[in-house]
């Protein structure tokens, strides 16, 4: 069935999956900040500040009027950054129809409350819009989904109803989608490894090689599995495409920003000077925040997240941050199962 959809955020990952909504023959909205920017991808059918060169369907009309852009709507996809969630969803809560699918695709933590995504959605939205709320997240790099390359995500849910109409708008032969009902697992991996693509960068800036990278990325999946199951989630989900998936993509790829920063970082350059570079937001920035306060406040290790804290908020020299990680006192990997065992 042909849906009308609004996208609220048109940056790389918005106008990708506006891509994949109107490859699926689906009516969409694409609510831009900027009339300019709006007028330009109406005008060349391109969004060239986040995705040039990419040509877009005709199916994408841009608009800057957000109530326009989402009357009448029966599903809405929130795809703007984590910082910018809240205020979004107060505008947003008043316009949009009372059965209408939300379906949110932010990486991150509020920083100020240290809540997830879902959280922050569910307090400004009414019931029961709160409770049909879904989650897109894996390994999905804008820049290929809207080449029409192979992508595989995970769309999470309490509503299994939710999970079921996500999937079935989403999915084709080039994005295929699957369901996972750990709504908090989902968007815990999401959001924490941008901290570990941070220093998956940061390692390679070094001129560190493929068995520290390795490294990083293992011992940094134990943390983000650590907060996890501290905040109640499926242990399932961090070895599924949320978790592991998304990990690899976005420490081992040059599309990534949070790779970028890092490696930019590992070369040397001040965390102004990385940012304005890359111009648009890392997100792993904000959550670096969030994760070193959260695990204070949950009494998790995370000395991979607190190391890379340092490194971006307290000056502390890169080389001196892994020469720590390096030197910490010896530990398990993991425990016998049986004390006796020897």
């Amino acid at each position: 069935m042909i849906q009308r959809v609004a996208v609220i955020g048109a940056g790389s990952w918005g106008t990708a999956l506006a891509s994949v909504l109107a490859d699926n023959g689906h009516e969409v909205t694409l609510w831009v900040r900027d009339p300019k920017q709006a007028e330009a991808i109406n005008t060349t059918h391109t969004n060239q500040k986040y995705l040039p060169g990419a040509k877009l369907s005709d199916r994408i009309v841009a608009s800057a009027d957000l109530p326009g852009a989402v009357a009448g709507k029966r599903i809405v996809l929130l795809v703007v950054p984590s910082h910018a969630v809240r205020q979004m969803c107060r505008e947003l809560a008043m316009l949009v129809e009372p059965d209408v699918l939300l379906i949110h695709a932010v990486k991150g933590f509020e920083l100020e409350s240290l809540k997830r995504m879902s959280e922050v959605i569910r307090e400004e939205f009414p019931q029961p819009i709160a409770s049909r709320l879904a989650v897109i997240s894996g390994p999905s790099h804008a820049e290929e989904v809207v080449q029409r390359q192979p992508t595989t995500v995970v769309v999470a849910s309490e509503s299994e109803e939710s999970m079921l109409r996500a999937q079935d708008l989403l999915m084709n032969r080039n994005f295929r989608v699957y369901t996972n009902p750990d709504l908090v697992g989902v968007e815990i991996a999401g959001a924490l490894k941008n901290i570990i693509a941070l220093g998956a960068g940061l390692s390679d800036g070094l001129g560190f090689g493929d068995n520290a990278k390795a490294a990083l990325l293992t011992r940094g999946l134990a943390e983000i599995t650590r907060v996890g199951l501290k905040l109640g989630a499926l242990p399932q989900t961090f070895s599924g495409l949320a978790g592991i998936g998304d990990l690899v993509a976005t420490c081992t790829s040059r599309h990534s920003r949070n790779w970028r920063a890092g490696s930019l970082l590992g070369q040397g350059k001040s965390l102004d000077e990385v940012l304005g570079e890359i111009g648009m937001v890392v997100e792993g920035v904000r959550t670096t925040q969030a994760a070193f306060a959260l695990a204070k406040r949950e009494d998790v290790e995370m000395p991979i997240t607190h190391v890379l804290y340092d490194i971006l908020f307290a000056g502390k020299d890169p080389r001196q941050g892994v020469e720590e990680l390096m030197g910490r006192l010896k530990t398990y990997e993991m425990k016998y199962l049986n004390p006796d065992h020897v």
